[in-house]
Parts: C-alpha cells; structure tokens; sequence
C-alpha cells in the first residue's frame, strides 16, 4: 500500500498524523488551474473522533500558487492556508444523516474507505480554497487592459446604416 494511501476509519480510530510536501506539478487538475505550476503544497493530516464520536480528519494545506488575474490578465502569486474537518461516513446515506444531524456548513461530511488518497485529498482542498475570480487587489500593469479599451471597435450595427 503506498504512503499516500490510508484506511481512513483506521487511521481516525489511531488518532495517526502525517504531513509531508508535494510539487504542485503533480497534482495535474490544480496544475491545469494555474499560471505556473511551479511551487510546493505543505499538508498536515490528523485523525481523531469529534464531539459526537464520528470518526474525523483534519486536513491543513499550505503553499503558493502561481494564478492569472482576471482583470489584468497577469499571473500573482496567491498564498494559500486552509483547514478543513472531514468527518467520515460509512456510505452515502450515512453522510447524509450525520450532516444533517451536524448542521455545520463548516464542517464536511465525506464517505471513508480503506484506500482513501491523501494526496487527492489535499489537491481537493486547494482547489476549493482558490478564488472563483482571482483579481489583484491593484493591477500593477494595466497597459494589456488599455490597448483592449483603446481600440476602436466598430459597432456592429454601423453596418446597418448602409442598408438604407
């Protein structure tokens, strides 16, 4: 079984942790998000039980990632620093009872398995704490922008005056 492989359930009961760094070139659908996929993600994963004794992971994932503005088009980089609580289910009936009974939005309620994929897990998790629009607070170069807004476009309806 590969190091990035768990028993979920089992690795919960143990109250196990482990943490490690990946290259963000290797987590392929956040790579195919960025501007440049250079950089590394620093995760932390711990097992435990929460108030309730459902078996629960706590995931922290850290790094930066190189992403494009929307307005200037320009890459930034972007620091991440999130942490999530899984709290595991059995099956999908399961999960929907316990987030129910949870009702903390929050608070994510997955189904665990024996061969649950930490590295999927934490390439899940920056890509949820990316921006749906990335912007820059200020543009720094805006000069892109300028020469989109400079050009005179015609209007699609000056055609329409020569038809009469």
């Amino acid at each position: 079984m590969s190091a990035f492989v768990i028993d979920a359930f089992e690795f919960s009961r143990l109250k196990e942790r482990r943490e490690g760094a990946i290259p963000v070139t290797d987590l392929t659908r956040l790579a195919d998000e960025l501007a440049d996929s250079s950089g590394t993600l620093h995760w932390t994963l711990t097992g435990g039980a929460n108030h309730t004794d459902h078996a629960q992971l706590t995931l922290a994932v850290t790094g930066q990632l190189q992403i494009t503005c929307q307005r200037c088009l320009t890459p930034f980089a972007f620091d991440i620093d999130s942490e999530s609580v899984l709290i595991l289910a059995r099956d999908e009936a399961a999960a929907d009872e316990i987030d129910a009974l949870l009702d903390d939005d929050q608070i994510d309620v997955i189904v665990g398995t024996k061969t649950l994929d930490i590295l999927q897990l934490v390439e899940d998790e920056a890509l949820l704490a990316m921006p749906l629009s990335p912007k820059h607070a200020v543009c720094p170069d805006t000069s892109a922008l300028e020469a989109l807004k400079s050009g005179k476009k015609e209007s699609p309806f000056a055609m329409l005056k020569n038809l009469k």
